[in-house]
């Protein structure tokens, strides 16, 4: 069969990525190679947050394995190296057990953080404690004026109203390394040999003809409720899930400050940009494989250099 392919299956939100990746499972363990799934969907790390991440249910996964989904409360902060780190763990498991690892999602910095040789800068929780100290005290202010006199371009892309982005900026500078922008690099090498990343294409009009339609789903389906047994485990107090599209507008409109007309149109118009800004992030993966939603998965394995 050849040595164990990594797959990923990436693309906007709500172009049939689970879909495919099922599909291509199934059609793996058919030709007699085991394969596993693991998500690198930010959001489907966190318990609990299934209806508005439209996570797959236990039930339909057709017993093929999954990594990382409810992986951590929705209290915490999940860093992109930690996730890099359990991630390609799983993924290792999955290479030691015979079978084929296929990382599937949208989140484009979580899935680069796998795909490619992906290296973060250095931490350091004693440094972070104290700027995240002169933060409260002094503001994002401050703290920019002294990433500016290290590193102004970095400075310049920073936004003052993310504190924790300027407090990591400043971290990084601290230990002597370049700040982190978030990006590919230049010329990205692949983390596994043997890859294979295929991004999945929806026609614009239908694809947004969809969003639309899972936004108004999932407060039919009960977003409202599942948002609420969140906040009472704490939702609010954490810094990522709480900000999550969706969520952000169900807190909201159970505060009041919103109707649930403006929840849902807040969230399909956030869901729309956030699917344009995947689909540009992932354009710029080298050897990506473009193919049409819907496209078989015993195509995309037959085409695989280890197919028989």
């Amino acid at each position: 069969m050849g040595a164990a392919r990594l797959w990923a299956i990436v693309g906007a939100t709500g172009t049939g990525k689970t879909a495919l990746s099922l599909e291509i499972a199934e059609e793996l363990i058919r030709r007699g190679r085991p394969a596993e799934v693991v998500n690198a969907d930010a959001m489907q790390l966190y318990r609990g947050m299934d209806i508005g991440t439209a996570k797959l249910p236990e039930a339909e996964r057709r017993g093929i394995p999954h990594h990382l989904f409810d992986e951590f409360d929705v209290t915490e902060d999940v860093a992109v190296a930690v996730y890099q780190e359990r991630a390609r763990a799983a993924i290792r498991g999955i290479f030691d057990r015979g079978g084929d690892a296929i990382l599937v999602g949208g989140s484009g910095l979580y899935v680069s953080s796998v795909v490619f040789d992906f290296r973060f800068p250095p931490r350091d929780p004693a440094l972070r404690a104290r700027l995240e100290a002169d933060l409260d005290a002094h503001g994002a202010d401050a703290l920019l004026a002294r990433i500016r006199e290290v590193d102004p371009d970095a400075a310049g892309r920073l936004d003052p109203r993310n504190g924790r982005r300027v407090v990591r900026a400043l971290e990084v500078l601290l230990q002597g390394a370049d700040t982190h922008g978030a990006a590919l690099p230049d010329a990205p090498v692949l983390w596994h040999p043997d890859t294979t990343i295929v991004g999945v294409h929806l026609d614009r009009g239908e694809l947004v003809q969809r969003l639309d339609e899972r936004v108004r789903g999932m407060w039919r389906d009960g977003l409202l409720a599942e948002v609420e047994t969140l906040r009472a485990e704490g939702l609010e107090s954490g810094t990522t899930a709480p900000r999550a599209i969706g969520y952000a507008q169900a807190l909201a409109q159970l505060a009041g400050r919103m109707t649930e007309d403006e929840a849902i149109a807040e969230t399909q118009a956030l869901t729309r940009r956030y699917a344009r800004r995947q689909v540009s992030w992932f354009r710029r993966y080298p050897g990506i494989r473009w193919v049409d939603a819907g496209t078989p998965g015993a195509r995309l394995v037959a085409a695989a250099p280890h197919s028989p």
